[in-house]
């Protein structure tokens, strides 16, 4: 909502400063967005002398008009008649913007150059004289813009209201909140109308067929008006505001709705069959041709202003063309109604049609102030139009409009609030703003709201404008009484603490994705028949197709972000996701949930660097994150095993892996497939895990880190390098070792694998490095030996292994 200031001294005496005016509304409840000068397009017009004026030559009509604007000439191609030397102009220089909207350019005009435009008053709306260039006085300073030298400026507040103030959709509404803080009376226009001898019955009749959806409709007519381009000031109130002047009439109109709040329609007489007016509810599939030229079809809760035999208007929302004003109208009817604001609100989401009115109708406007704003509305045209308005008004209504009366509890306000407000003072501030206020017991207080305030309802609203009114600035800041108690960190919400803390520090990003997805992107995954992630749980009312059902996993959701992220060339990135999926049980039970904890690694293994051969990411790298994590969480007994090829689903047979502790699967870690690649339009390898963090937390340490004085005396390491059968996994040798009850090892670890000849097939070679370390003194080699050959005894007793000759 946009308001000048110039237009809101007429109905309150605004003389305080705009950014307090701005503060006040805002903490008021109407939030000021900006706030602009209007008059800031003069900067660009500078006044200029006419040094030189000479016939174009190529042109009858124009003059080529040399001009000084103080620190230089310009030359300027002019139709004016009115012109000569000496006389000092408007300059319009390029870049500018008129009220218009045309820019001013450099241009070439029938092959001679011109640097600007000499503007008339109408141009620069300074004036109504449009009959040539806008002449200024001669001791104007040279080069001088416009807005100084007139002295011209004009405040527009731009306000952003919520949906609950629709009485501030209006001059008089912000007129009225103003009056309240700067203790002004607010000054309502004069309406005086002079009907003629000839009665509006015998011209119209109004039959209102749905009450329901119009709960007041009122009329007058206005004939023998002249339609016309409209005055100056009527022309420079709409412009104030963002409004582009049509004629007389329909200017009229929009002037009235923007001074009142109350939408106003206007149309031709002579084009109504039968001198009727039908308001009645649209036939399922009735087409209409609004003022936009768009045909539309309707449905059945589309509300339509007709005649006799065909509607005229969307009711609410916009004109038809059938009907609309045009230069030779001279019958002008006008209508002012209340509307069901349900029901603009419904056809004007199905039309797609948001207009002025429309946002009005569909928040509530005054069902008292239609036949107001009817009068003002028929006093202007009959006035600026020359025609005369016909006896009487029709005023078709049912008694919808009952006054409510609310109980209002000063003590339960003050107490709300934290203020200690008297009943009295409560009471002045409510009457400000046109609330019927009574004192019935001494802490009690009989309100009736006005007819325009359709937003309070309950005793909570006149809490909610005592707070404004008395000022939030003026609440106290208090503290609540009483004693905090602190618990200890729930042990789920300190191992999501721990997991995003350490995926951060490995230069993870942490991605939140949607619970609503396509069911696509699961399907696509690839899943087996029977597994439960195909049990989606569906939207009922979903906004879109790709958000139709709740996530059964997290995975779809980080391959899109990686999609998107190689659509943006980013190629190597590490993600990860917290987050909950759902599993259906049917449609009578609550779906499962179950809280996850996915990542995903592609592209290269360090970002690309100068001291790097781009070496790419691999399966054993998202391993060694997850393993990270488990160690992290001091969780113990942590197996990798081979997924078998029937659970294989999204990731690569060969490339996949559980993710096991104490015999129980907690999730998995592998490479996504090509042919789920191929789905989600990706190329570059990708590698993803996907943990219950239920798991995490059944399994993390609940005891805190132990820490162990730094060894004294020095270690020594020995190497050994086994053959054993190709499908035992490296990772069970590693773990039998380790478990093995020597005081002396201290560390164990494989730091190489060999496939090939010589080797025989079906077997492999792999390197362990035994770290041993006493804490009590050196070792020698004869305790190393001992413990090293009792490792090489149990590992061919348990595996059968060869050593390589």
């Amino acid at each position: 909502m946009k308001v000048s200031l110039s237009w809101l001294k007429e109905y309150v005496n605004v003389d305080v400063d705009k950014d307090f005016l701005a503060h006040s509304l805002t903490m008021a409840g109407l939030e000021v967005d900006d706030i602009v000068d209007r008059y800031d397009y003069l900067k660009g017009v500078v006044a200029a002398k006419i040094v030189d004026i000479k016939k174009h030559p190529d042109a009858d009509n124009l003059q080529v008009v040399l001009l000084d604007k103080g620190d230089t000439l310009v030359t300027v191609v002019c139709g004016a008649d009115n012109i000569e030397k000496n006389m000092i102009v408007p300059l319009v220089l390029p870049g500018t913007t008129l009220p218009s909207g045309i820019v001013i350019e450099k241009s070439q005009i029938r092959g001679v150059f011109s640097a600007g435009m000499l503007p008339s008053e109408l141009e620069l709306m300074t004036g109504h004289d449009n009959c040539g260039v806008m002449p200024l006085c001669q001791n104007i300073a040279l080069g001088l813009n416009l807005k100084e030298a007139l002295s011209l400026s004009d405040y527009v507040l731009e306000i952003d209201l919520t949906p609950n103030r629709p009485d501030c959709l209006s001059l008089l509404g912000v007129a009225r909140e103003i009056s309240v803080f700067c203790k002004q009376n607010i000054k309502l226009p004069v309406t005086k109308i002079y009907e003629s001898d000839e009665k509006l019955l015998d011209f119209l009749s109004v039959d209102v067929d749905a009450f329901q959806h119009c709960m007041r409709y009122t009329a007058r007519m206005v004939i023998d008006v002249t339609v016309r381009p409209s005055p100056f000031w009527l022309q420079d109130r709409l412009l104030s505001i963002g409004l582009k002047p049509v004629n007389n009439v329909v200017d009229i109109t929009n002037f009235v709705m923007m001074e009142t709040g109350q939408p106003i329609h206007a149309f031709d007489y002579d084009k109504l069959a039968e001198n009727r007016i039908v308001v009645r509810i649209a036939e399922k599939g009735e087409d209409f041709v609004t003022l936009d030229k768009v045909k539309r079809s309707l449905d059945p809760y589309s509300l339509m202003i007709c005649d006799g035999k065909k509607p005229i208007a969307l009711a609410g929302i916009m004109g038809g063309l059938n009907s609309q004003i045009e230069l030779d109208t001279k019958k002008i009817l006008i209508e002012s109604a209340y509307f069901n604001p349900v029901t603009i609100r419904k056809t004007a989401k199905k039309t797609g049609l948001n207009t002025d009115a429309s946002h009005r109708f569909e928040r509530g406007v005054d069902p008292e102030g239609t036949i107001t704003a009817l009068d003002r509305a028929a006093a202007l045209i009959s006035e600026i139009g020359c025609g005369r308005v016909l006896k009487g008004l029709v005023d078709e209504k049912k008694d919808y409009f009952k006054k409510q009366q609310i109980k209002f509890n000063t003590v339960k306000a003050n107490r709300m609030l934290g203020l200690n407000l008297k009943p009295e003072v409560m009471a002045e501030l409510l009457t400000s703003i046109g609330f019927d206020v009574t004192l019935s017991k001494d802490t009690e207080l009989d309100v009736i709201p006005p007819s325009f305030r359709v937003d309070v309802a309950r005793e909570e609203d006149l809490v909610e404008e005592v707070a404004r009114l008395s000022g939030y600035d003026n609440i106290p800041v208090t503290f609540p009484a009483g004693i905090s108690s602190f618990k200890n960190i729930q042990v789920k919400q300190s191992v999501l603490e721990k997991v995003k803390s350490f995926m951060l520090g490995c230069g993870f990003y942490e991605v939140i994705n949607y619970s609503f997805i396509n069911p696509a992107s699961v399907y696509d995954l690839g899943l087996s028949a029977n597994d439960e992630r195909n049990k989606l749980v569906k939207i009922l009312n979903p906004l879109v197709e790709d958000q139709s059902v709740l996530r059964s996993s997290l995975i779809p959701g980080l391959l899109k972000n990686m999609y998107l992220n190689n659509s943006r060339n980013i190629f190597t990135f590490k993600i990860f996701e917290t987050g909950r999926i759902f599993i259906s049980k049917g449609e009578e039970t609550q779906p499962k949930e179950v809280d996850l904890f996915s990542g995903l690694w592609t592209g290269l293994r360090y970002q690309e660097s100068w001291h790097d051969n781009k070496t790419k990411t691999d399966f054993f790298d998202i391993k060694g994150v997850v393993e990270g994590i488990l160690n992290k969480l001091g969780i113990q007994g942590v197996e990798f095993l081979q997924k078998p090829f029937e659970t294989i689903s999204f990731t690569s047979a060969g490339c996949s892996a559980d993710i096991v502790v104490k015999d129980e699967i907690i999730g998995l870690v592998g490479e996504v497939n090509s042919e789920v690649k191929r789905k989600f339009n990706l190329k570059p390898d990708v590698f993803v895990f996907e943990i219950s963090l239920k798991k995490l937390k059944k399994f993390a340490s609940k005891t805190d880190v132990k820490v162990i004085s730094v060894p004294r005396f020095p270690s020594a390491s020995r190497d050994m390098t086994i053959i054993i059968d190709k499908e035992i996994a490296a990772d069970k040798v590693l773990r039998f070792i380790k478990n093995i009850k020597e005081d002396l090892i201290e560390d164990v670890f494989l730091f190489d694998f060999y496939e090939g000849k010589p080797i025989e097939s079906g077997k492999k070679s792999i390197s362990f490095r035994m770290i041993y370390r006493s804490l009590t003194g050196t070792l020698k080699d004869n305790d190393v030996n001992k413990v090293h050959a009792l490792i090489t005894d149990q590992l061919i007793k348990s595996f059968d292994v060869l050593f390589p000759v």
